[in-house]
């Protein structure tokens, strides 16, 4: 059920991975970096004693380095790398700030802010933050893996309406291609993402096709590879 806190004047509150837990992360992926580097130096040092085994340049191009500075430098690359991926992982994860005034979600270190008067409430709906406007449209609906009750603390902290589960879930309906209950243009939208829910690398268009669905009046959400819709109130 949706529950409200009275709203008080605080500072902003902000709602992401803490510090040690960013870099105990880039500590594991430097540390598989290293790993898999060493791994392959030692693999390539046993390429070159097979005369058959493929590769067999840059097998001997490795080998050639001589040691400790082949260890060495294949740890210190591999660790390098391992770190970059870690951090750009954490820099992909959802950041919320919540205030007396705005939300502000953040990834990719680019901000997205909504002014406080027109969010009506917050909720996680399965692994996805989800803000809801006045008509019940969807403001934001973003992949999120922050500690739900980390969330629902910092909105209610803030005077926001939070709901422990979606309250128009059971609006909700299966998109059926080509039904009568929905218009051509809707159709044609829905088989767009259908198509982009199936590639790597599509969130923004699919964030553009949510927001021509809503000038339609309809919100959209994704479950298990199908596409379900509501209409909004008005």
């Amino acid at each position: 059920m949706p529950n409200e806190s009275t709203p008080a004047a605080a500072a902003p509150t902000e709602v992401s991975e803490p510090l040690w837990g960013q870099l105990l992360v880039c500590a594991v992926f430097g540390l598989i970096g290293a790993g898999a580097c060493w791994l392959a130096k030692v693999l390539a040092t046993w390429v070159v004693t097979l005369p058959w085994a493929p590769m067999q340049g840059p097998a001997e191009l490795v080998a050639s380095i001589p040691e400790p500075g082949l260890t060495i430098g294949a740890v210190a690359v591999g660790g390098l790398a391992g770190l970059i991926g870690g951090f750009l992982v954490k820099l992909a994860e959802l950041s919320v700030t919540v205030s007396d005034t705005r939300v502000v979600l953040t990834r990719n270190g680019e901000p997205t802010e909504f002014p406080r008067a027109g969010v009506a409430m917050a909720f996680r709906d399965g692994k996805q933050l989800v803000l809801l406007g006045h008509g019940t449209e969807e403001l934001a609906r973003e992949d999120c893996d922050q500690d739900r009750h980390r969330l629902a603390d910092a909105f209610t902290r803030h005077g926001y309406t939070w709901a422990d589960e979606d309250p128009h879930r059971a609006e909700f309906r299966l998109w059926v291609p080509d039904s009568p209950h929905l218009p051509a243009e809707a159709h044609a939208l829905f088989k767009a993402r259908r198509r982009l829910l199936k590639q790597r690398g599509t969130a923004g268009e699919l964030r553009e096709l949510r927001r021509d669905l809503e000038r339609l009046g309809l919100v959209v959400r994704e479950r298990n590879g199908s596409q379900y819709w509501r209409r909004r109130h008005r």
